[in-house]
């Protein structure tokens, strides 16, 4: 299947089409085809909060915010995935770019925050059209498997602070809880994701860049598309961040042997006890 045109993400708009369990198969037939082309993806989730924190020592600061992102996927389901595609000049597919995926979620089921699903109904999020038509998610990791998304050393993953994120990918790709040991959790990230930058880490470099991803946006001048907290318009913001960050402040260059596979907020930082 031929791949259409390509148009400048930074320019215009750009459609976010959404994906529910009737057209999941289709709308991954389209990925498979443009993938080799727009290998840098941009990535975000929504999901239903946090909902438990764990107690005890843990060996660093970062363990204890492993093992809390850990017990909360585990106990979680995702609600959305969003994933832009790019080329490496920010180049995007002329037709769409950026695919919404809704999971199946029942509020009457499956645990939440409450805060943070009001925060998502707000935000536009439909539980009723997830509960009735949203994607199994056990199909779709089988299909995301083998759609050379994943296990890709040619693809350049872009997410903003996604440690969560990543963990529910990890989580619908293994079929099992996440590893209780930090350092396996990241084997088992860098062989489904070899080429990982987190906006958040790399904003670290960059003088005067500080906040959350709406604000890195403004800092930056670069508009949004559509809804905040879907994921969606997350993932279209952080791809337009991301082009527009390493044109600003890297001179369109970024160093993979200090950026590339690094989580802001994992990694090692120094021991902690919780009680």
């Amino acid at each position: 299947m031929a791949v259409a045109a390509r148009k400048l993400l930074l320019e215009g708009t750009h459609v976010i089409r959404d994906v529910w369990a009737d057209t999941l198969e289709e709308e991954m037939g389209r990925i498979r085809a443009l993938i080799e082309t727009f290998p840098f993806i941009a990535m975000d989730t929504e999901f239903p909060g946090v909902v438990a924190r764990p107690i005890g020592s843990f060996r660093s600061t970062s363990d204890y915010h492993y093992q809390t992102m850990r017990c909360n996927v585990d106990l979680l389901k995702i609600i959305q995935l969003g994933l832009t595609f790019c080329d490496n000049a920010g180049n995007v597919p002329l037709d769409c770019c950026t695919w919404q995926f809704n999971f199946k979620f029942n509020l009457n089921e499956d645990m939440y925050a409450q805060d943070s699903i009001d925060l998502l109904a707000r935000s536009g999020i439909d539980f009723k059209k997830h509960e009735d038509f949203g994607i199994d998610v056990h199909h779709f990791g089988e299909l995301l498997t083998s759609s050379g998304v994943v296990l890709n050393e040619d693809v350049r993953w872009i997410s903003f602070h996604s440690g969560y994120d990543f963990g529910y990918l990890i989580k619908i790709l293994t079929c099992k809880p996440l590893p209780a040991d930090e350092a396996e959790f990241f084997d088992l990230m860098h062989t489904y994701f070899p080429g990982i930058y987190d906006v958040k880490y790399i904003m670290k470099s960059c003088e005067n860049l500080k906040g959350g991803l709406n604000k890195l946006a403004e800092d930056l001048q670069v508009d949004r598309i559509g809804p905040q907290h879907q994921a969606g318009s997350d993932s279209l913001l952080t791809a337009s961040t991301f082009f527009k960050m390493r044109e600003v402040f890297f001179s369109g260059v970024i160093d993979d042997e200090k950026y590339l596979g690094v989580l802001f907020g994992l990694g090692s930082q120094p021991a902690v006890a919780v009680s």
